[in-house]
């Protein structure tokens, strides 16, 4: 059995918990929170929950640390300093600074001798790797990436971090008449702001600056700064009863050209609809810790991204079995 712990016990952490349960090869192990344990409920009879604090006195006892965090705060400073003690898993999103997080994750890891999985849920992670699976196969064209309509849990993290705000859902949403160029093949060549807008609903601290709070999300580096925002202020009550829940989904295309003369035309589409975004990610989570698993037992350390990932090593399967049902 592969001993599982997880750091955080919010949306993604829960998502995660629910398919370790699925999966037969893995045990949930411990949960830690920054909370006091008594205060946390988990779902998995038998498993304890700990302070952050006691994280060290688990060293042997945990085989692969899922960071359930989110990407703004928590990952920069966790992954690296959790890669020195355990093998690690984490969603990192923020793409523009997953370069900078690879170096000070890759410095940690091995010099515990660890392997540490970086920036693996749906995008990026999933998409990340069908964009470069696409651009192998269609050297000559152009990636897409349309995420929505739907909650991103990273955004919406980011939003909650502004002093003031009790609460925020981010809708990222595509625009059509974008998506439908590529769709066509038309190739287009399209800004940020020209493939998606988004859309913010927020339950302010009783007496907080609105005016403040929105200009501090519109221009957000890496998060609002390049997009059309709405920010619209609501009630608590209004939140839970109208964005109470987390669906999510998108579409990577790749629209490229073959042939001598490059006369033929081809778009792969992928696609995903989903009910839950943290129920997905966290079970792309544990699919990648079991990767990250059989890399130490190979005697890999080190930062990885899922374009180190072997396929096969995602699944619970045999290679046998992987030939006689999927190939």
């Amino acid at each position: 059995m592969i001993r599982i712990g997880i750091i955080g016990y919010g949306n993604l952490s829960r998502g995660a918990e629910a398919a370790i349960r699925q999966n037969p090869d893995m045990e949930l192990v411990a949960v830690f929170s920054r909370r006091d344990p008594k205060s946390v409920k988990v779902k998995t009879e038998g498993v304890g929950v700990y302070h952050v604090d006691d994280i060290p006195s688990f060293k042997d006892k945990i085989d692969v640390m899922i960071l359930g965090g989110g990407s703004a705060t928590d990952l920069p400073e966790q992954t690296p300093k959790y890669a020195e003690m355990f093998n690690v898993v984490d969603s990192f999103d923020t793409h523009a600074r997953i370069p900078e997080h690879f170096a000070n994750v890759d410095e940690a890891a091995k010099k515990g001798n660890n392997i540490a999985v970086i920036s693996v849920g749906w995008d990026p992670g999933m998409f990340s790797l069908l964009r470069m699976v696409s651009t192998a196969i269609l050297p000559e064209g152009n990636n897409y990436t349309f995420w929505g309509k739907g909650v991103s849990q990273g955004h919406s993290d980011a939003i909650r971090r502004i002093d003031g705000v009790k609460d925020a859902r981010q809708y990222t949403i595509p625009v059509d008449k974008a998506l439908d160029a590529v769709r066509n093949g038309e190739n287009p060549t399209l800004s940020t702001r020209e493939m998606h807008t988004r859309e913010c609903f927020v339950v302010a601290e009783e007496g907080a600056d609105l005016a403040r709070i929105e200009k501090e999300i519109k221009e957000m580096p890496n998060y609002f700064d390049q997009y059309d925002t709405t920010v619209h202020f609501i009630s608590e009550e209004e939140l839970l009863e109208k964005h109470g829940g987390l669906p999510h989904g998108g579409f990577v295309l790749r629209s490229g050209v073959t042939g001598l003369e490059k006369e033929n035309h081809h778009v792969i589409e992928y696609a995903l609809k989903l009910d839950s975004n943290p129920e997905f990610t966290g079970s792309i989570l544990v699919a990648v810790a079991r990767a990250a698993y059989k890399m130490k037992q190979r005697g890999d350390k080190g930062c990885k991204t899922i374009f180190d990932i072997a396929p096969a090593d995602l699944s619970a399967m045999s290679p046998e079995e992987l030939r006689a049902h999927l190939l």
